[in-house]
């Protein structure tokens, strides 16, 4: 869309997948399927019969929706439940056009029901998906049932009255939002304030993130006289917490991320912390209690319900390189508590890593560095999963776009598909914003000024795989780059759009020079992608895109503060069948399918055939390789298969009998290669072999910080102890640690990953 056709009218909606007059849902075949799913010792945890579902979703999708995202109550309906994946779309879809239309987003009802139309297509045909919230909540019916007052807990942002007010019920205003970011303040009611607000944020489904440094360390003065009892005090209240509350009511324990700057005094402890719990847990595993991680012994020791990261300014990593020392600062006198040296830090923090896989790293200065409020405040955490990266008491609603539904017939990426299921969820996703409930009245009001969204894809190591491209390549990474590129390009421009009928965010005017600067800074990053690597239909898709951000951007500024994440997609990701998550390389080469009527089958991933037709294996080629992979699991000896094929099929870990696999330096490069185009971060974890050393974590560290990442967390296999992995510690002998010979009976049931 040209600039000079915008005028102050609604939004004009495109009809791309389905046309006027026609049911969307329509579009495809469905049929009966049951679900049953059972612990292994076959006790049954869910079950359901006649579930209408689309022919073309697999038994996992079907399981997904009806055992996390089904409603069996609370639907303002005749029936009281859902019974099927059209109620479940319809539920979601039709209410946020409801919303969208009542507060003029759209120039007219045809526009208002295209866009309910597409947006009702792609959910239908897995082409992308909202974060668990939506799913669980939107479109319910829930009046307030706390016992023992008539206390709200949960906030909106009053159109009419431009005022945050409280909310009556949950249908009206539901919680939707998966990320949030709080402050804590320095103060007791502060610290049982945020418990209480964690706990409504996990009960609907969502995680939170806090920067914990503002808390007095151990020691400090109180105002009364006496001494505080440490910020590790706090943080074991806040765990207990966690642990006690479902997510969405429903499956897994909460998310939440601990953040702690390095200068707070308590450093050391908390970068240990994790470790000695571990030690702990693994003294009980010996003993004969499982291992399973929901079992007795993590339930008994502390620390298991967060991930815990450390904030690393630029000063500490240049402190480490010059080998100087680093100070740590009483919160309240500004006193020197204690001096380290800083590569002694460094070093612990990669050793806690080792050992249990926390703390995660933070770099403070790479992330105001791309900072679009900076006139607003600084950043200082991340939600749970380390995507959404913004300031404290914000919210962020998540979608995602399955890049393997943009694969047309020749097998080419389809850009313009691509582009249209991008600006169609990023509508919904502003949408959201106004009419979601937030905890506190303090994030609904930022939700409101600062509007940041979180569109995001997965199916990346898929895509790059069927098309013959190793996920560790230079070629691979400018794909990714490109993609993400547009990803981003494509939401700021829809936010530009929006502004120039809606008006730009609340405080848009105060940040305008800091946003404008970093929007310059993605359309910079667009034109340094490698056009040696890049396919040029996405290298000027990308330039292109930016070019029009920036331009769009100082005619009539934006909508929303930030607009992209690259998301877990885990659950949301099995619901569309996707076979990677997010920015993840393929897991393996072979994947057990579940079958309607229980038990499973092994098969060869899917992506394989496809990639070996991209590399012009012939017919009975592919037969015999992939016979051998599904005999074998790996791919390595197979016949016909040419050495210089071989990364392509390379996975996040070694498969069966075989020993490629990805580099950790791999996956931190592809994180390099999307991170200049992603307005928050990349959850991403990096796999490391066991025999990875601590010297290996601390290098990855330092490549993260030099290659412009957000921030990086990593999992060596088998540094914790609820897995059936070799115990012994390299550091030091344990008395509580199995030595290496010693022959020791496991309990009969133990959890594999």
């Amino acid at each position: 869309m040209s600039i000079k056709t915008i005028v102050k009218q609604g939004l004009r909606i495109e009809r791309k997948f389905t046309r006027e007059g026609e049911d969307p849902l329509d579009t495809t075949e469905y049929s009966l399927r049951s679900s049953k799913i059972t612990e292994p010792n076959g006790t049954v945890v869910f079950e359901m019969s006649n579930i209408e579902a689309p022919v073309s979703w697999s038994q996992l999708a079907v399981d997904i929706a009806a055992s996390k995202y089904f409603k069996r109550t609370q639907i303002p309906t005749s029936e009281g439940r859902e019974t099927s994946v059209k109620q479940l779309v319809t539920r979601v879809s039709h209410t946020i056009r409801q919303f969208g239309e009542e507060n003029e987003y759209f120039d007219s009802t045809e526009d208002a029901q295209a866009f309910e139309d597409e947006l009702t297509y792609m959910l239908i045909h897995q082409i992308g998906a909202f974060n668990s919230p939506v799913w669980f909540n939107c479109g319910l019916y829930h009046k307030y049932s706390i016992r023992g007052g008539n206390e709200p807990d949960s906030y909106f942002y009053n159109l009419n009255t431009d005022q945050v007010e409280e909310c009556e019920d949950h249908y009206s205003h539901p919680q939707l939002s998966a990320c949030f970011i709080q402050k804590i303040e320095d103060s007791l009611k502060s610290i049982y304030e945020l418990i209480t607000n964690e706990s409504r944020l996990f009960r609907h489904g969502s995680g939170t993130g806090t920067n914990f440094s503002a808390l007095r360390a151990v020691d400090e003065k109180l105002s009364g006289g006496g001494a505080s009892s440490g910020l590790m005090s706090y943080l074991k209240i806040l765990d207990r917490s966690a642990a006690a509350v479902k997510s969405g009511g429903i499956t897994r324990r909460a998310a939440k991320m601990c953040v702690l700057d390095m200068d707070h005094p308590e450093i050391e402890e908390y970068i240990m912390w994790k470790v000695r719990e571990e030690e702990k847990a693994l003294a009980l595993i010996t003993s004969g209690i499982t291992a399973d991680f929901n079992g007795e012994a993590y339930a008994t020791v502390s620390g298991q319900n967060s991930n815990n990261s450390v904030m690393i300014p630029n000063e500490f990593m240049n402190a480490v390189l010059e080998d100087r020392e680093w100070n740590t600062i009483e919160r309240i006198t500004k006193k020197i508590r204690k001096t380290y040296r800083a590569r002694d830090l460094m070093k612990m923090i990669s050793q806690a890593a080792w050992r249990c896989a926390d703390p995660g790293v933070m770099f403070y200065n790479t992330m105001n560095k791309w900072n679009v409020c900076a006139d607003t405040e600084h950043i200082h955490s991340t939600n749970p999963c380390a995507e959404f990266v913004f300031l404290d008491n914000t919210a962020c609603n998540l979608a995602s776009i399955n890049l393997m539904k943009h694969i047309n017939e020749t097998g080419k990426f389809d850009i313009e598909s691509f582009k249209h299921a991008c600006n169609i969820f990023f509508i919904a996703q502003e949408i959201i914003v106004d009419f979601a409930s937030y905890p506190t009245r303090e994030i609904a009001e930022r939700s409101h000024k600062l509007r940041p969204l979180g569109l995001g894809y997965a199916n990346l190591g898929t895509l790059l795989m069927i098309n013959g491209i190793p996920y560790d390549s230079e070629k691979g990474r400018a794909i990714a780059a490109a993609i993400t590129a547009i990803t981003t390009g494509q939401g700021y421009k829809t936010s530009a759009e929006i502004a120039a009928r809606k008006g730009v965010f609340e405080d848009y005017e105060k940040n305008k020079n800091s946003m404008l600067n970093v929007m310059k800074q993605h359309r910079d990053a667009a034109y340094k992608i490698d056009v040696r690597y890049c396919p040029n239909d996405l290298l000027e898709t990308a330039r292109e895109e930016w070019d029009q951000v920036v331009e769009l951007g100082e005619k009539y500024g934006y909508k929303n503060a930030q607009a992209t994440v690259i998301a877990p997609t885990g659950t949301i990701g099995l619901l569309m069948d996707c076979d990677t998550t997010g920015i993840e390389p393929e897991f393996s080469l072979i994947k057990w399918k579940k079958l309607a009527g229980g038990g499973h089958f092994k098969i060869t991933n899917k992506s394989i055939e496809q990639a070996l037709v991209k590399l012009g294996y012939d017919a009975i080629e592919r037969k015999e390789i992939m016979e051998y992979v599904l005999e074998n699991g790996n791919i390595e000896n197979a016949p016909h298969i040419k050495k210089e094929h071989l990364p392509v099929f390379d996975c996040a870990n070694t498969n069966p009998g075989g020993k490629r696999f990805i580099m950790p330096i791999g996956h931190v490069k592809m994180m390099a290669a999307a991170q200049p185009f992603v307005s928050g971060a990349i959850s991403k974890t990096v796999n490391l072999p066991s025999s990875a050393t601590v010297e290996d974590i601390e290098q990855i560290y330092f490549e993260a910080w030099r290659m412009g990442l957000k921030c990086i967390a990593l999992y060596r296999d088998g540094c914790k102890a609820s897995q059936p992995l070799n115990t012994q510690l390299k550091e030091e002998k344990k008395a509580n640690v199995l030595e290496r010979g010693t022959e020791k009976k496991l309990p009969y049931r133990r959890k594999g990953l």
